[in-house]
Formats: structure tokens, sequence, C-alpha cells
């Protein structure tokens, strides 16, 4: 994702982002924002707005760097600047050993979001943080997520904490077998698939007949 950055070129215009996906085009912005932008001191000088930013991790290093950014908050270090650090995750449900479990997985592997006002203080307080590789941006300034894409992401985050998401797809037309219900062991045909319910119909063969049965995504599993 890293980007080699030429300290003498122009910045490009940010470039727009999919808001279901971090970012990926603008590259890994390592510069320090443009000078002129200071911390607040006594009120003389306000703080630049807050606006979320994302910021690229070393791999599985998500959760700890945020661990670190909050550690240093509640110490009063960035506090003014920094308000918010998230690691969008999804509930996933599964079928492990024949019973169902639901745990945590990421929206966005190697990605977190920060709610900041960009200086340089928060900028060198963030960036050197151990596990951070680099602000995303275009060429050397970080670039800043839109109101929109910040909406959808923490909307899809709200609504994926009370409905697990099944961790297994399916297509029509594959071949399943039950393993939980009232139809276990029996096999059959996906006919129709609700990847918003999590439900499937599949086509079983009972008493030599072919029978649709609606089935919860974790009570099959693929032949």
């Amino acid at each position: 994702m890293s980007e080699t950055v030429d300290q003498g070129a122009a910045s490009p215009a940010p470039q727009k982002t999919d808001p279901s996906t971090p970012p990926p085009k603008g590259g890994v912005a390592q510069d320090r924002p443009e000078r002129g932008t200071a911390e607040s001191r006594d009120g003389e000088t306000p703080l630049p707005p807050k606006r979320w930013y994302v910021i690229h991790t070393q791999t599985g290093q998500e959760v700890k760097v945020k661990s670190s950014l909050e550690n240093k908050l509640k110490q009063g270090v960035g506090a003014e600047a920094i308000s918010q650090v998230l690691v969008p995750t999804e509930r996933v449900a599964e079928i492990r050993g024949g019973k169902k479990r639901i745990s945590e997985r990421k929206f966005f592997p190697g990605y977190l979001l920060v709610q900041m006002s960009m200086t340089n203080d928060s900028w060198h307080l963030v960036r050197t943080t151990p596990g951070v590789t680099g602000f995303i941006g275009a060429g050397r300034q970080p670039v800043a997520l839109s109101e929109d894409e910040v909406g959808e992401i923490l909307r899809q985050t709200e609504e994926r904490k009370d409905k697990p998401t099944p961790r297994v797809t399916f297509s029509k037309g594959e071949g399943v077998r039950v393993t939980e219900g009232p139809f276990t062991n029996f096999s059959g045909v996906i006919e129709e698939v609700n990847t918003q319910r999590g439900k499937l119909k599949v086509m079983v063969s009972i008493f030599g007949r072919q029978t649709p049965v609606e089935l919860e995504f974790w009570q099959v599993e693929r032949l």
C-alpha cells in the first residue's frame, strides 16, 4: 500500500473512496500536514475541525494500535485533538463442532479510523505509535473521509453488532448437507439464497419427493 513520497511534489487532488472499503488508491501519506496549523494554546489558536482519517497499520496490529492511542488520550496526551479511535468490526456466526458460535471480524483488516484535528502534533502522535505505518492520503497529505463515507461505515458497524453475519456464504445450485435441526443429515440443493436474512431455501428429498426447506446458513455445510 505504501507509496514513496516525493518531498518536492505538489499535492494532487484528493481521490474519492468507496464507503464500503478503505481508500486504497491514495497510498500511505508519510509526511506531516502542511505547515501553518498549530495546536491550541490558552485558546489563542483554535484547532482545525475534527474529521475522520484512515490509518494503515501492520498486519494484526489494529487493536494494539487502538489501545496504545487510547492510553495516551487517557493520560492527557493529544486528548484535545483526538476524539475517537475505531476499529470497525462485525459479529460473525458459524458452526464449530455442531454448535453455533459468534465471533468478531474486522471490516477492514490492516486499517483503523481516527477522528481528529489534523495538526503537526496530532499527526506526530498517531504516526509514531508502534504498529502504525501511515495515514491514507493522496500524495503527501492525509485525506479525510467524507461525511457520507463515515456515516456508511458507522451504520454498518452498528447494524452488524445486533445481527451476526454468516461467516460462510452460499450460491444457488450448490449442494449442501443439513447439520442442525429436524432435517439433520439430509442433503439437498440450494434453490434460493437470502444473504440479508441469513437463510436458504434448500430442495430436500423427503419420501422420494423434492421438498423446499428453509434453513439458516449455519444449519448447513457444503458437500
